[in-house]
């Protein structure tokens, strides 16, 4: 049996991505998104969401490149030093990492955070099906582990398995070999997040795909994708939206490529031959 869960990441960032989100779910071509929990257009996300009942709708924790929940002076050393009165998370990932990886960031206030971006969305009525992770940083166990221990804390039941296996790799034409090996090398983390997964009893899918293709993921990247799909449960990655004024005034690099992803998913999933499903039917 083929399933596969279509997730839009973003679901919140602004009026057109939320716009976006909800028309590709009346039509079929969407059965789950992530809402950041300090998106600007997160009001509109959370009651846009409760007229679509059948979306699966789950935490999209941000912890690099926007804006905490919790206050600086409870995670100072998740957020960077800048001017602004508005405490704000390391604008780079690459920054992120390399001070994950010295130890300068700590545990406990990637675990208050994440608790604090997940409970907002509870408290705002929306059930949460599931957690991932804006540039996926919980591929890295010292991210993973204190976000299990959120999700245990507030209740949600399932995790986003980040890594993306060799045949979707294969099927994506469009994407760089230099990503592409750094696609490959971050797989050596995969052992260790499905040990920690297991052992907590969260629940997760056989891998995502779609990610190499962040940026690139037209029509025949997904009907290349779908062809290639083996049997077991995947989840297909996407960021589609509407280029309007207000995403242009964000901080993404997925401009026109939203609107591309859009036309894709229209294009390509309604007559999809897999069982469609979101996370909270895992």
């Amino acid at each position: 049996m083929r399933r596969l869960i279509i997730n839009a990441d973003d679901f919140g960032l602004t009026s057109g991505v939320n716009q976006a989100i909800i028309e590709l779910h009346r039509a079929r071509a969407l059965t789950s998104a992530t809402l950041m929990a300090t998106g600007a257009a997160f009001a509109q996300a959370v009651s846009s969401a409760m007229q679509a009942t059948t979306l699966g709708v789950g935490g999209h924790v941000v912890l690099v490149d926007g804006t905490p929940v919790l206050p600086a002076s409870q995670i100072p050393s998740l957020v960077a030093e800048n001017e602004q009165k508005t405490p704000q998370f390391r604008a780079k990932l690459s920054a992120f990492v390399a001070d994950l990886l010295r130890g300068r960031i700590a545990d406990s206030e990637i675990e208050a955070e994440a608790t604090a971006q997940i409970r907002k969305l509870q408290q705002a009525g929306i059930r949460v099906t599931h957690v991932d992770t804006h540039k996926h940083t919980h591929m890295f166990p010292r991210v993973l582990r204190p976000l299990l221990r959120a999700a245990l804390a507030c209740g949600v039941k399932a995790i986003r398995n980040p890594f993306e296996p060799n045949w979707s790799l294969n099927a994506t034409a469009n994407a760089g070999h230099v990503r592409k090996m750094q696609m490959r090398l971050l797989r050596s983390q995969s052992t260790s997040f499905a040990q920690e997964v297991t052992r907590v009893g969260l629940k997760t899918t056989d891998g995502a795909i779609g990610v190499l293709a962040t940026g690139t993921l037209d029509a025949q990247t997904i009907r290349n994708l779908l062809s290639a799909m083996p049997n077991g449960t995947w989840e297909l990655v996407c960021h589609p939206g509407y280029n309007d004024a207000a995403l242009q005034q964000q901080r993404t690099r997925l401009l026109d490529a939203r609107e591309v992803e859009r036309t894709a998913l229209l294009e390509t999933i309604p007559g999809a031959d897999v069982e469609r499903i979101h996370f909270g039917e895992l």
